[in-house]
């Protein structure tokens, strides 16, 4: 994605930011406390949270094609096994079902693509605000030069916004803690979605699953390391956001029951499940013993 194209990004972006820090700045949280500057702490806070109110419904729309899909889970297969070998027909009749019913396949990842171009317009922003990128004549939304160094000084608990984790000290401290935070929210954020919707069977979704649960975690211990301190708060808050918000939608956008199965309790592996399932034939451990009358007399 060049340049150009990212601009009005890094311009939107810029201007909600600033708007937002007026906002504090007028309502008297000007100033340190607490070594934080919370006028900008709050404006990136919030940032984060307008962006996701913006493209909350696109979320909502995510979930209701989700549900369409798993709902669509018993004619797919039978539609696989009526034109098995014959992939032309069985796309165009699969095609004919999604539409039907309302379904998108790609819906899936229109928030998550959406919310890339965010990620990379904020990690832009910060990485600005060491106060040496200053650009003659770039003043992104309306910032003046005085608001672009105001901001390069913010700090939260006396550690810069730009501030890594490699710089030592105070920053390593707050960027480690807040990295653990980051990496646990994430899980957490996976493992929501999973425990509603339960492991699927096909093998390629449940490796994106695992994937999901497990692998981007695990990729954000580096991330950790190298994002400036403010690029970590604005994942961590978008993480807490998810968490409230799947909360309320698979509460109101609960997954249909497919031929009556009960909702997972918990993201088990299928495969961990069938080794620890109990074996066909096998003695009950507590038989119950039957009492029989005898007749007397």
């Amino acid at each position: 994605m060049g340049i150009g194209l990212m601009e009005p990004i890094y311009w939107g972006l810029s201007w909600i930011m600033l708007m937002w820090h007026k906002l504090w700045d007028a309502i008297g949280l000007s100033g340190e406390w607490l070594g934080t500057n919370w006028d900008w702490i709050l404006a990136l806070v919030f940032l984060v949270i307008t962006v996701r109110i913006i493209i909350f419904p696109l979320f909502v729309k995510q979930i209701r094609s989700q549900r369409a899909m798993q709902a669509l889970q018993p004619q797919l297969k039978a539609l696989q096994e009526k034109h098995k070998g014959d992939r032309e027909t069985l796309q165009k009749e699969m095609m004919n079902l999604y539409r039907e019913n309302k379904a998108n396949p790609l819906m899936g990842c229109l928030p998550l693509i959406l919310q890339m171009p965010v990620f990379l317009g904020v990690f832009h922003i910060i990485r600005r605000l060491d106060g040496t990128k200053v650009i003659s004549g770039n003043k992104y939304g309306g910032w003046t030069l005085e608001n672009y160094f105001d901001a390069s000084a913010a700090k939260l608990f006396g550690v810069k916004i730009s501030a890594a984790f490699s710089m030592g000290g105070s920053a390593a401290v707050l960027c480690g803690i807040l990295g653990v935070v980051m990496i646990v929210t994430t899980y957490l954020t996976s493992r929501q979605m999973i425990l509603k919707t339960g492991w699927s069977e096909e093998p390629t979704q449940r490796m994106m699953q695992k994937l999901m649960l497990y692998g981007i975690p695990a990729t954000l211990i580096v991330s950790a390391v190298a994002f400036p301190l403010g690029l970590i708060i604005y994942w961590t808050t978008s993480n807490l956001f998810s968490l409230g918000q799947q909360m309320w939608v698979l509460r109101k956008y609960p997954p249909p029951k497919i031929g009556g199965a009960p909702e997972p309790k918990a993201p088990v592996d299928p495969e961990v499940a069938k080794a620890l399932a109990p074996k066909v034939g096998a003695k009950p451990t507590n038989p119950k013993r039957k009492t029989v009358k005898k007749n007397v007399g």
